[in-house]
């Protein structure tokens, strides 16, 4: 089972993450979450053993961002 605090995190960096994406690349708020939940690093971010969750939205962007920009998060 899934921790609150883990679920709560995660979605509010989701959320931050989506709108940046909305702003960035001038896309609606349905195609920012399509996006988002079709990417590695959306999966990444609610997997609590990589950490994700627990950084900083900026920084878990600038793998969303370098997923888009190659096809992988590294």
């Amino acid at each position: 089972m899934i921790n609150n605090d883990f679920k709560y995190m995660a979605e509010a960096l989701a959320t931050d993450l989506a709108v940046f994406l909305s702003k960035d690349y001038n896309m609606s708020v349905e195609k920012a979450l399509d996006t988002l939940y079709n990417s590695v690093t959306y999966s990444k971010l609610f997997n609590p053993k990589t950490g994700l969750y627990f950084q900083s939205s900026k920084y878990v962007y600038s793998f969303l961002k370098n997923e888009l920009a190659t096809g992988q998060m590294s």
